[in-house]
């Protein structure tokens, strides 16, 4: 649903004639000549116009179209409606109706069978990098991030278990290993790893051993899944830092492995909700 701009927190781009052509007035950029038809660095695709982000890099594939085209996008970010023409469907930005472009099935192109056929004047690419934090229950960690300047995307998940494609009922029952946990990508020009594993440590209590406020179970443990040695080093000094205050810090350090999202109802619940954390309480540790 397109959201009204005053209400919306989001800061809307000043469109030039070209973008405002094709993202208000659902035109369609000559094929072969967008700057990101045959662009495939790693990174994230936000919307042109509000920012808000669309497609990870790894859903990105050449159809030999000459528009960009992904087979699949972040979970509620594109919606889809009857095209003017009566026989396409169009997709555009859920944030704030922009136009994005078509999507179309039975093609064959990837397993997923889906193309969505974008106009790089609707997107902008980011650079990011990323980070997964387990402090309990995935709603409150995901919470404090989300609002973090830098940020540009989290979602809420399970990592560090066997299971493949858990389910939160799965994970719930503790017989998966996994703990639920968020994944955060975030843009290495406005903040850097350190600032968000401080801001990890600081918004729940990393000296509970067997969950987080009165979530208790293995899911709920405090744990932070590195993606490098880098990462780990940080780490592993914050909590050295904390130790030498006094803190008897047991937050676990883990290699990032296989991240599955949770199921939609649980991604951004408390803004969903306009609620707050019951056990994830800023408490100033730095």
């Amino acid at each position: 649903m397109k959201k009204n701009k005053e209400t919306d927190k989001r800061t809307y781009k000043t469109l030039s004639p070209e973008e405002h052509h094709i993202i208000i007035e659902k035109g369609t950029e000559a094929p072969f000549t967008g700057e990101y038809w045959n662009h495939f660095e790693q990174g994230l695709y936000v919307c042109r116009q509000c920012g808000a982000p669309l497609y990870r890099s790894e859903t990105k594939f050449d159809a030999q179209c000459g528009w960009p085209s992904f087979d699949k996008e972040i979970s509620g970010a594109v919606q889809r409606k009857p095209d003017a023409d009566g026989i396409r469907t169009e997709i555009t930005c859920s944030t704030c109706g922009g136009h994005l472009g078509h999507v179309f099935t039975g093609e064959h192109y990837t397993p997923l069978n889906t193309r969505h056929c974008v106009n790089s004047v609707s997107i902008s690419f980011k650079n990011v990098e990323r980070a997964v934090f387990a402090s309990g229950c995935f709603w409150g960690t995901q919470y404090h991030f989300e609002k973090e300047p830098g940020v540009i995307f989290t979602q809420a998940g399970y990592t560090g278990g066997t299971a493949e494609s858990p389910s939160y009922e799965q994970v719930c029952s503790g017989s998966t290993g996994h703990v639920e946990a968020v994944e955060v990508l975030y843009d290495p020009e406005v903040t850097d790893y350190e600032s968000l594993a401080k801001l990890y440590f600081e918004t729940h209590d990393p000296s509970q051993k067997n969950g987080q406020g009165p979530d208790i179970g293995e899911q709920y443990l405090s744990k932070v899944f590195v993606m490098n040695e880098t990462q780990r080093e940080v780490i592993s000094r914050l909590i050295k830092e904390l130790s030498d205050k006094g803190l008897d810090i047991v937050t676990q350090i883990e290699p990032a492995g296989k991240f599955w999202p949770a199921e939609a109802y649980h991604q951004h619940y408390y803004a969903k909700k306009r609620g707050t954390p019951y056990c994830h309480i800023y408490t100033k540790r730095f």
